[in-house]
C-alpha cells in the first residue's frame, strides 16, 4: 500500500499523513505558525460581521439566582 503523502500548508514540504501527530503540517513550527495566523486575524472566514446580543457572547454569567 502506498504511502499518503501532502504538502504542509505553511511551507509547502512533503509530509507523511498517517503516524504525523501534525498532520496536515510537517512539523510543530508550521503548525504554531499557522495557529499564529489565525490569533492576529491573518486568516479570516468571509462574511458579515455580527452583534450578539447581550447574554449570547463567550462570557460565564456570574450573577447569582
Amino acid at each position: 500500500m502506498e504511502k499518503i503523502q501532502v504538502n504542509c500548508p505553511i511551507c509547502r514540504k512533503k509530509t507523511a499523513w498517517e503516524n504525523n501527530p501534525f498532520r496536515p503540517f510537517c512539523s510543530e513550527r508550521c503548525r504554531l505558525m499557522d495557529l499564529g495566523k489565525w490569533a492576529s486575524d491573518e486568516y479570516r472566514i468571509p462574511g458579515d460581521k455580527k452583534d450578539l446580543p447581550p447574554g449570547d457572547g463567550d462570557e460565564k454569567n456570574t450573577s447569582e439566582k
